[in-house]
């Protein structure tokens, strides 16, 4: 009996594959990354089993590294990244001929076509490359960034991704999310260059909570956006489920990141930045630090303190 349904669920699995095959856009299985489900999803699994267990176990007993220059490089190169992609999008039909209301997906081997599928891969391409922000987390020992929505968000964006650029042609008003994403990735990664830069840029980022509003605001107008096709006399989009999954995703991450805004901004949950990440402070006349792994240093030599001793010393920085 066992044996019967294994060959069963191995014959469907075969099946599905071949489905695969068959209804993948010809004009993007050559590119990285875009041959078979299990690559992708292995990546994902692994990423999301490495940075959860795996990680933290091997910083138990380390010190945080700082990597402050490479943080540096890494921000305002995803900031060049993702102003590059937005820019091939707006080419590629959203600045150009699409009219930002019932946009059908182009089937077509045109060059604009073509250039709509390779921004389009370079937008699932970046998602894997952000992955490199959780592993900044694990290797400072920043534990408490690693929500269930940082986890949820950084996994499941390439994982849809892939199906939609895979069965679908790419393109159309079910696009649109990914250059607004884009845009929004520009603001967040320059922020995030500026605090890496150190202290003297915290003059600078005074704008922390706008910066989550402005994630808001991208899931209002991505919703907004795609909820035209409801009302629509007629649009003959030819992926329809793409339209209600957009609608969802949507509102979905709105719920998230409306949840993360009360807890941070009117609960208080969550520190400041710069409280969290302040160096030092001037304590009769002595330098004093507050370590991450919850240790109080004085000149140099480490007491550790009790969770409310501790955050009475952050009251006074």
């Amino acid at each position: 009996m066992a044996i019967t349904m294994l060959k069963e669920v191995v014959a469907n699995i075969l099946k599905f594959h071949e489905y695969l095959v068959e209804r993948t856009d010809a004009r993007v299985k050559d590119y990285p990354l875009m041959q078979a489900p299990v690559q992708m999803t292995s990546i994902l699994m692994g990423y999301v089993f490495v940075m959860l267990y795996v990680g933290p176990r091997c910083m138990a007993k380390r010190k945080p590294f700082q990597l402050k220059e490479a943080m540096i490089i890494y921000n305002f190169s995803m900031v060049a990244f993702n102003a590059y992609i937005v820019y091939e999008f707006l080419m590629s039909g959203w600045g150009t001929t699409y009219t930002w209301r019932c946009d059908l997906c182009d089937f077509s081997s045109s060059p604009e076509a073509l250039r709509m599928i390779r921004v389009s891969w370079l937008f699932y391409f970046s998602k894997y490359v952000e992955l490199l922000d959780t592993m900044f987390f694990v290797l400072r020992k920043k534990h408490s960034q690693i929500t269930f929505l940082h986890i949820f968000h950084h996994s499941f964006m390439p994982w849809t991704w892939w199906w939609g650029i895979t069965l679908t042609p790419v393109g159309g008003m079910g696009s649109l999310h990914a250059m607004i994403n884009a845009i929004v990735h520009v603001i967040m990664y320059f922020y995030y260059g500026l605090s890496a830069a150190g202290p003297r840029f915290q003059k600078f980022l005074w704008w922390k909570k706008y910066l989550t509003a402005i994630q808001l605001f991208q899931f209002v107008l991505v919703s907004v956006h795609i909820s035209q096709y409801y009302f629509m006399e007629k649009c003959d989009y030819q992926v329809p489920l793409f339209i209600h999954l957009i609608w969802i995703y949507g509102t979905f991450f709105f719920v998230l990141f409306s949840n993360f805004w009360i807890k941070a901004y009117i609960k208080g949950q969550r520190l400041p930045k710069r409280m969290e990440e302040t160096d030092c402070s001037k304590q009769n006349g002595t330098a004093a630090k507050i370590e991450s792994n919850g240790t109080h240093t004085e000149n140099g030599v480490a007491h550790h303190v009790n969770g409310n001793s501790l955050h009475g010393k952050v009251k006074e920085v």
